[in-house]
Order: C-alpha cells, then structure tokens, then sequence
C-alpha cells in the first residue's frame, strides 16, 4: 500500500512533461520531480525512520510510474494518428 503514492506520483510526473516543449526542460523537470517525490514517498509512508536506502526504492517507482505513463499516452497518441 505504500508504493501507490510513488507510482501515483510517478504517473502525474509523466502526464505533466508530456505538456513542456523542450526536450532539454523535459529532462531537467523529469529528473528533479522524480527525486522530489521520491523523497516525499519515503518521508510520508514513514521508511525514512528505518533507513535512507528506502529512499532509492521509491525514487525507482516514481521512475517507473512516470516512464509507463509516458509510454502509455506515446501508445495513444501514435493509435489515434494511424487511426485517423
């Protein structure tokens, strides 16, 4: 139950740097929100307390929330232009 944040996080992450224009701010916004709320997963289900490797964990499911999101509107937006 504690990994749903970070994925949920990890998804919006994905669906907000669809929107930015600029390869090199994708990136930079990508990266730096990932670390964000990495942290932030960690801090909220109380992992920080135990150990800070927890924080590695959480970033990598921000990552991965965020890298099926991208991939899944790329999927969507590549169906509906052959569709059209």
């Amino acid at each position: 139950m504690q990994e749903l944040f970070p994925l949920a996080a990890g998804a919006v992450i994905g669906l907000f740097v669809q929107r930015l224009r600029s390869t090199n701010l994708k990136v930079a916004v990508f990266v730096v929100l990932c670390i964000i709320f990495g942290v932030l997963g960690s801090f909220i289900s109380g992992e920080l307390e135990e150990s800070w490797g927890f924080i590695s964990v959480d970033m990598a499911l921000v990552w991965l929330g965020a890298l099926v999101a991208i991939g899944l509107v790329a999927a969507w937006r590549r169906r509906s232009s052959l569709l059209r």
